[in-house]
């Protein structure tokens, strides 16, 4: 049975690999952490793009992947097109901020988009907030700092510090992107433009108020996975295993301890289904 590749510049496409669990339970998986290069958030697109190549040629090689999901905005935005032409023959699913679902969900009219450096500055994302509808008004922040510091609270040598700046930084942008709240001229729609930000969310909510609605793209892209994997004929059979142990392998090409750590905190998976990316 052959697997579906997810790689994230980090921990925090583990997000999406989570609703993937949920939406394919027959499937197997295969993660790349590419914490040793991380975050790319703030690297170059040029960067970004080969990095993508690599891992993407690595996850074809290495584990004959039959899919590829992109779990990372910054990834998706400099990337997703060089891949689909370096690999027509593969299942491709990227991740973008959920612009359009949160125009759906607004009362006020005003949507506040957190991400990083790298995809508020895409072509990509300034194409598709131009395409959105003209009425509804987007307050966009650059959250430099936030994804890494996310990935380092999950080091236990940083952990303390690392969740103190990740409070800090949650409050400087909510504070600079406010006023939240149901009310007129408030933003009522927080969209989460990183796949780290959503293993903040509970500080976010907190801190937006229950008025507000925080949008992922987990769920969704974990939908699109299954319809493209059933539309090629390529989903697992129902009888494969499904449960968690053993249908999912993560791969770092940073620190190991980190990824343990992230993968029993947010997956409930112990630390002998994580391994150090060789090669990558």
């Amino acid at each position: 049975m052959r697997p579906i590749g997810v790689f994230d510049s980090g921990i925090g496409g583990l997000s999406v690999l989570q609703a993937l669990q949920a939406e394919l339970p027959h499937e197997r998986f295969v993660y790349l952490a590419d914490t040793g290069h991380a975050p790319y958030g703030e690297k170059s697109e040029t960067f970004v793009r080969q990095r993508s190549l690599a891992i993407a040629q690595h996850l074809i090689e290495q584990h004959h992947i039959k899919a590829l999901v992109v779990a990372c905005n910054t990834a998706t935005a400099a990337a997703i097109h060089v891949l689909r032409s370096h690999h027509p023959q593969l299942v491709l699913v990227g991740v973008e901020p959920a612009l359009k679902p949160a125009t759906q969900l607004t009362r006020t009219g005003r949507v506040g988009v957190m991400a990083t450096q790298g995809t508020v500055g895409s072509e990509k994302f300034q194409r598709l907030l131009a395409s959105m509808d003209p009425g509804i008004h987007f307050e966009v922040k650059a959250c430099n700092g936030l994804a890494l510091a996310i990935e380092q609270s999950t080091l236990p040598a940083h952990a303390s510090p690392a969740q103190a700046q990740v409070g800090q930084l949650l409050q400087q942008y909510v504070t600079e992107l406010g006023p939240f709240g149901p009310q007129s001229g408030h933003i009522d729609t927080l969209v989460l433009g990183c796949t780290h930000y959503v293993f903040a969310q509970e500080q976010l909510q907190q801190l937006v108020g229950p008025g507000v609605r925080l949008i992922s793209t987990g769920e969704p892209v974990a939908r699109q996975t299954h319809r493209l994997l059933q539309s090629a004929g390529l989903l697992s059979p129902q009888a494969a295993p499904a449960h968690a142990h053993g249908r999912v392998a993560l791969y770092t090409t940073g620190d190991l301890e980190g990824l343990k750590a992230a993968a029993q905190r947010w997956l409930g998976l112990p630390g002998d289904d994580c391994h150090a990316a060789v090669g990558v």
